[in-house]
């Protein structure tokens, strides 16, 4: 597993070695997990969020399998 590093000032890790009882490694992964699944979950929901906009601006009828399509004829 590889190893990460993290600095905190002095006045932090005084308050921390007072807490023995806490796994500070466990804390940090779980905290990095998270922050890594929030921006997944963000990400989803701004990707979803775009395709309504663009969904919304294309006119009534308009088959984009069609359109894709007629885009690989022209290319072969």
């Amino acid at each position: 597993m590889p190893v990460v590093t993290v600095r905190v000032d002095e006045q932090l890790k005084r308050e921390m070695e007072k807490l023995k009882h806490i796994n500070w490694s466990e804390v940090i992964r779980n905290t990095v997990e998270a922050k890594i699944k929030e921006g997944s979950s963000r990400n989803l929901a701004e990707a979803v969020l775009l395709n309504e906009r663009l969904r919304k601006k294309a006119p009534e009828g308009w088959d984009s399998t069609r359109e894709i399509k007629r885009w690989r004829q022209r290319r072969s």
